[in-house]
């Protein structure tokens, strides 16, 4: 049941009827008319912009459309009142029983109320940490993370095919880096003195895999030259840090269905295939780039280059795709691992970047476009810094990492439920402060707390009336009568439950996970308002003593808000709390 739906059908239906009455021409596009919230809920439960929307194409004065329309909608049940204001905006008043409705239908539905059809099915692939093999995950990279993967849960449930992935950056220089900062570990594990190298890795995490080298190689590599050991304790190192990344995801609740190796792009042509597709498209070329803007740098020439054509599909300038060398550049195989995508059959792709890669979300977005013709769309995110501070101070340092406070560092602290909440408390794209002090306190303005307590807070209803003989089966609860929830702060209650299907629709639209955050805790406000008046009006408390069948409709309300609680909490990836200690 999505109310905000059903209403806005009601509207459609009225506007039909319209011109079928000849009161509006037959021919007009309906397809943005909206029924949602007003602004100010004093003047309405909802409002619709139809006669706003309409007036021109119809060549009718918006409140000549609106004054027909609310006799039309008043004749429904479910419409108390519906008011014309100001130039044209039609306010809606619904009657009691439309929103006592809900209870049941939330009852219904379980856990799959405010599921959607949205998606049809789609198939979207969403590209998230993606972090270079060469060490544990960061609290950055738990942003990224947690963002991802609440995005996924988010398409899933709004009716996409969602594929979660992983894209392993082990074709660069880096992989080298990590496999000589091993050796040196090996060394120490043959009781060598570590001295770091310059560039090398000098974090901690490094030593468990220096001593399972020499466990599996013994002492075959000690004081061997680079081009004996170099590529197979690359190989080993990459599966070392590849299992401890997963460890670290598992940690926070992330499971990937793919992991996508970027060297499994190099010497079996797929580069050379994505590159070929592009060149018959004329927008492979050989050319000249313009110097960079701003203060031109001392080393830089001017030289003939292979570019993609970039700019024909929207980017700022063409971009290098071969080096003078002959190597690719970075942008080749990432062009190529797209494409692979493409060739899998997604209809949508999104990545998941750090703010570190702003710059290259345009070259991107012009690759897919050209690969796909324009068919298959690309979303980047980027996710901005995590800020950490405890005691007043910024967190900078980590045992484990040597250089920055590990996502492992973060769940140890605070664990993983608010971790994965606290995330996703801003918008990907706005910095967030984690105060992790801040994130334990047992009040209101600490979100995590709050929506937390009123799932705790349910549960203790439940087990209250449990214990005072008081059936409360969900088969119970669907049976009670809703009559019952009168006062206005049940009806509130109602309405906030009301807007989950629609916010639903929303985030997903906007691939915006932030917003079943911003939405639980709007919701646990309106319940923790509804038990504190119980504290000074005995007739609001959800256990009625003496009145089993008052008592189980008031806590069928309680119940229906925590299934919408569990719900979205689900899709952020934080399990409900049944209890607070």
């Amino acid at each position: 049941m999505n109310l905000f739906a059903d209403i806005r059908a009601l509207v459609i239906d009225a506007l039909g009827a319209m011109q079928r009455d000849g009161d509006l021409p037959g021919d007009l596009d309906l397809s943005n008319v909206a029924v949602e919230p007003p602004r100010d809920m004093a003047h309405g439960d909802m409002a619709t912009n139809a006669a706003m929307v309409l007036a021109k194409p119809a060549e009718r004065k918006p409140r000549d459309i609106a004054g027909p329309l609310a006799a039309i909608l008043v004749r429904d049940a479910r419409i108390e009142t519906a008011e014309v204001a100001g130039p044209g905006f039609l306010n809606l008043r619904l009657t009691a029983d439309a929103w006592r409705g809900l209870v049941g239908a939330v009852l219904d539905a379980g856990n799959d109320f405010g599921r959607s059809d949205l998606g049809g099915g789609t198939r979207i692939n969403v590209e998230y940490v993606s972090a270079n093999p060469t060490g544990p995950l960061h609290a950055g990279h738990a942003r990224g993370a947690v963002f991802g993967d609440a995005l996924a849960s988010l398409l899933s449930f709004a009716g996409h095919d969602v594929t979660r992935e992983y894209y392993i950056n082990d074709g660069g220089a880096q992989v080298d880096v990590l496999a000589r900062s091993v050796y040196l570990r090996y060394l120490e594990a043959h009781g060598r003195s570590f001295a770091p190298e310059d560039g090398t890795y000098p974090g901690d995490y490094l030593v468990p895999v220096g001593q399972a080298l020499k466990h599996q190689f013994g002492d075959a590599f000690v004081d061997r030259p680079e081009d004996v050991w170099l590529s197979r304790v690359r190989d080993f190192a990459i599966d070392a840090m590849m299992d401890l990344i997963r460890q670290d995801l598992a940690r926070i609740g992330v499971a990937m269905d793919v992991f996508y190796s970027e060297r499994s792009l190099y010497g079996t042509g797929r580069i050379e295939a994505a590159l070929d597709d592009l060149k018959g498209k004329g927008l492979i070329y050989r050319g000249t780039l313009e110097p960079p803007k701003g203060k031109l740098p001392e080393d830089w020439e001017p030289r003939e280059q292979t570019l993609f054509r970039s700019t024909a599909h929207g980017d700022d300038v063409d971009r290098p795709i071969q080096k003078s060398d002959g190597g690719w550049t970075y942008f080749a195989p990432d062009i190529a691992y797209h494409y692979d995508k493409i060739t899998r059959g997604f209809d949508a792709l999104i990545d998941v970047f750090g703010a570190d890669h702003g710059g290259y979300v345009k070259r991107m977005k012009a690759a897919v476009s050209a690969l796909s013709d324009g068919r298959v769309p690309l979303d980047v995110k980027l996710t901005q810094l995590v800020k950490l501070k405890r005691g007043g101070a910024e967190l900078k340092m980590s045992k484990r990492a040597g250089t920055f406070v590990t996502l492992a560092d973060v769940v140890d602290m605070v664990g993983p439920d608010v971790t994965r909440f606290v995330m996703l408390t801003r918008k990907n794209d706005a910095p967030l402060d984690f105060d992790v002090d801040a994130v334990l306190e047992q009040s209101k303005d600490n979100p995590v707390f709050y929506v937390q307590y009123a799932s705790a807070r349910i549960h203790s209803v439940l087990r209250r009336a449990n214990e005072a003989g008081i059936d409360v089966s969900d088969t119970a609860l669907r049976a009670a009568d809703p009559s019952v929830l009168t006062h206005e702060a049940e009806l509130a209650l109602l309405a906030r439950l009301a807007e989950w299907p629609r916010l639903v629709e929303i985030a997903a639209r906007a691939h915006e996970p932030h917003r079943v955050a911003f939405y639980l805790y709007d919701l646990a406000a309106s319940f923790h308002g509804l038990w504190n008046r119980g504290h000074d009006d005995a007739t609001l408390r959800f256990v009625q003593e003496g009145d089993p069948a008052t008592s189980q409709g008031k806590i069928a309300l309680a119940r229906a808000t925590g299934v919408v609680i569990g719900s979205g909490l689900s899709i952020l990836g934080v399990e409900p709390a049944t209890e607070m200690r």
